[in-house]
């Protein structure tokens, strides 16, 4: 039995099952469709033990059910965007990949952590289809975004980004994204005492724009290296119960009076998922924007 399950052995299941390994958080089992991907990859992995010194197995497991006996399961496989186009093109494809995971881990007992996207989208289908608990199925779209933004502060600044926290709510697009710069702190000093109007405003535009200019950038492929690391984060707080407070997606059950959807929201994330979804206090435009991503996001779904 691996302690965290990974469906997808693309580039950011595979990047994750790396950091998680280098991290020494858990044993890793990969899968993938294509025949001999995790396999391959997760030898590879492996071959690099031992000057890397790796305290767990990366291995490979044969279906998806053998997710189940795993603390965590990590969905990361579908089709990633090209340029040019939006997440929500990606509904229609990943949705079915999403469901038939769900339809397979419908009885299990340990956490869910998406990474296909539409992140927020795909959150709220696979709690249906499951009947999982909301809080044991989280999306990572949140967390990413916090990096993103710790970054462009910390860049902004010129700190490092050890010395950063930040939070960003909403959803995973540029349209309901919420940078709140009254929860990001530099050392415990608030943002708003080190960065002027102007420079919040382009620390949020750059962290809006991210994905984007990544995307343009790659061409062929949506980037890897930050989805896998918000994903470690999320998983080392799921296996060591940590109880860190995370921005995560999670299907909304009254917060700000939204149900329904799933948008990010800081949660306390240990062994059973969220313990508790915290809701921060928001200006009056950052809780107008938090409802009109919640619209945004029952109308993509209808």
């Amino acid at each position: 039995m691996f302690d965290i399950a990974i469906l997808g052995a693309g580039n950011v299941g595979a990047n994750a099952a790396f950091y998680i390994a280098e991290r020494g958080i858990g044993s890793v089992g990969m899968y993938d469709p294509k025949e001999g991907l995790a396999q391959g990859k997760a030898l590879d992995l492996m071959e690099a033990a031992p000057v890397r010194g790796y305290q767990f197995a990366v291995g490979a497991i044969d279906k998806v059910s053998d997710a189940s006996k795993a603390k965590v399961v990590v969905i990361a496989a579908g089709a990633v965007r090209a340029p040019g186009t939006e997440r929500s093109a990606l509904l229609a494809e990943n949705r079915e990949i999403v469901a038939a995971a769900a339809a397979e881990l419908s009885g299990y007992g340990g956490v869910v952590l998406i990474a296909s996207e539409p992140v927020d989208e795909l959150v709220a289908l696979f709690v249906a289809k499951s009947g999982l608990p909301r809080t044991r199925v989280l999306g990572i779209g949140g967390h990413l975004d916090s990096q993103r933004l710790r970054m462009q502060v910390s860049q902004q600044l010129g700190v490092s980004a050890e010395n950063v926290t930040a939070t960003v709510v909403g959803s995973h697009d540029a349209a309901g994204m919420i940078p709140l710069f009254g929860y990001t702190r530099i050392s415990g000093v608030p943002a708003a005492t080190l960065l002027n109007d102007a420079q919040r405003k382009q620390v949020s535009e750059a962290t809006l724009q991210a994905a984007d200019r990544i995307v343009e950038g790659l061409q062929r492929s949506a980037g890897y290296y930050g989805a896998a690391a918000a994903i470690t984060d999320l998983c080392q707080a799921v296996v060591g119960d940590t109880r860190r407070i995370v921005s995560a997606q999670v299907v909304l059950d009254g917060e700000y009076d939204q149900t329904g959807v799933a948008l990010s929201l800081p949660v306390v994330l240990g062994a059973t998922g969220a313990v508790r979804v915290l809701t921060p206090d928001l200006s009056e435009a950052e809780r107008s924007a938090f409802v009109a991503a919640a619209s945004a996001q029952r109308e993509l779904v209808k």
